[in-house]
């Protein structure tokens, strides 16, 4: 494949996923944008304006020398410390059912964890990417665990579980890609799944959507809603779903339509056969990134590119996963597609980066 028909492939990729997606959230949310807003565009403006400002991002950081971004790898950290921080701030923080993860600035509202998952992903790769010699001593692995651990405990206190499972889980391929010893693949393994059961129980909101999670019937107008609705939805569509813009529980039955459920407003309106069709989609992108890794031309390209690879296939399987009921109830958005500036816009900012990755590649006739 010539190199200007493979760039243009994954940025085709991704503008497709994002319109879309764009035409999704304007489907799964005209109706209660309209009822609480007043304004059936609402969510789909907001949409647009993310992907305009991912797009230029998207464009610029092509061109952006990545090598860059590893000097700069302790700002991201920071920066990304102080946003996390500063949604706990009253007047600063907006909070919505119960939970505090949003960044209210300027008329626009910004969410940290969003940015700390990329930020995490740079720093992760420039310091294995310079301490590659010393991966196998714990020692070494130190500084990583502390800043991932604190992004982690800022994110779970939002609260979020989602977010702080996907930080782990990124940090833990991160570390395998990097090159860390079996014995630290299961050491670091084992407290983590340890800690998910502990997390649960210490909330009992989270105890109650895996009760619910187990038996939703046992509360069909309680914690069993979201996920009995969900289902509806996706029963609903059989193999080619009830048409674009027809779906019925998008009018007030399905609880956050447009964000972490719009996998099941998909499947309601263009089936199983759509929703095979996206699935694929996103699996082809993450290939493409994957084999942007293996071509990098040193070891921060190939570890920021299959980071941001990671990121994708992660949320993609999690927000899947829930909107099927394979696991508990939680909120993570569907990468590209889900209603959410910051979330498009990082999503768009990453494929950038690994774009930039791809030109700069030492297999010039592939990627040059």
């Amino acid at each position: 494949m010539k190199s200007r028909r493979y760039y243009f492939l994954i940025i085709g990729l991704v503008l497709g996923l994002v319109i879309f997606g764009a035409i999704m959230v304007y489907s799964a949310s005209y109706y209660s944008a309209e009822y609480h807003y007043g304004n059936k565009y609402f969510f789909l403006i907001k949409q647009i304006f993310g992907i305009v400002i991912g797009t230029v991002l998207l464009i610029g950081l092509s061109f952006y020398d990545y090598h860059r971004l590893k000097k700069i790898k302790w700002i991201f950290v920071i920066v990304s410390l102080i946003l996390l921080v500063l949604v706990f701030i009253p007047g600063v923080g907006t909070e919505s059912y119960g939970a505090k993860r949003w960044l209210s600035l300027f008329g626009f509202s910004i969410q940290p964890s969003e940015i700390a998952k990329f930020a995490l992903v740079i720093f992760c790769a420039a310091y294995l990417s310079e301490n590659h010699e010393k991966i196998k001593s714990f020692k070494t692995l130190l500084p990583i665990l502390f800043v991932a651990g604190l992004f982690c405990l800022l994110v779970i206190l939002e609260p979020s579980m989602s977010v702080t499972m996907c930080l782990a889980f990124i940090t833990l391929f991160m570390l395998i890609a990097g090159g860390i010893s079996k014995k630290h693949t299961i050491l670091f393994s084992i407290p983590a799944a340890a800690t998910v059961p502990l997390l649960i129980v210490l909330e009992p909101y989270r105890l109650k959507r895996l009760f619910a999670f187990i038996n939703p019937w046992a509360s069909p107008q309680g914690e069993g809603f979201q996920l009995i609705q969900s289902l509806y939805s996706l029963g609903s569509g059989g193999w080619f779903g009830v048409g674009l813009f027809n779906s019925r529980q998008k009018y007030l039955f399905l609880p956050f339509a447009e964000s972490d459920f719009i996998f099941s407003i998909i499947g309601e309106e263009i089936g199983l056969i759509g929703c095979l069709l996206l699935i694929l989609v996103f699996i082809f992108l993450i290939i493409l990134l994957m084999k942007i890794a293996l071509n990098s031309a040193d070891r921060f390209g190939a570890l920021l590119s299959s980071g941001i690879a990671f990121i994708i296939a992660i949320q993609t399987i999690l927000n899947i996963a829930v909107v099927t009921g394979s696991i508990p109830p939680t909120g993570l958005p569907l990468p590209f597609i889900s209603s959410g500036g910051t979330s498009v816009m990082m999503f768009m900012a990453g494929i950038g980066v690994c774009l930039n990755v791809a030109r700069q590649s030492k297999n010039v006739k592939t990627f040059a």
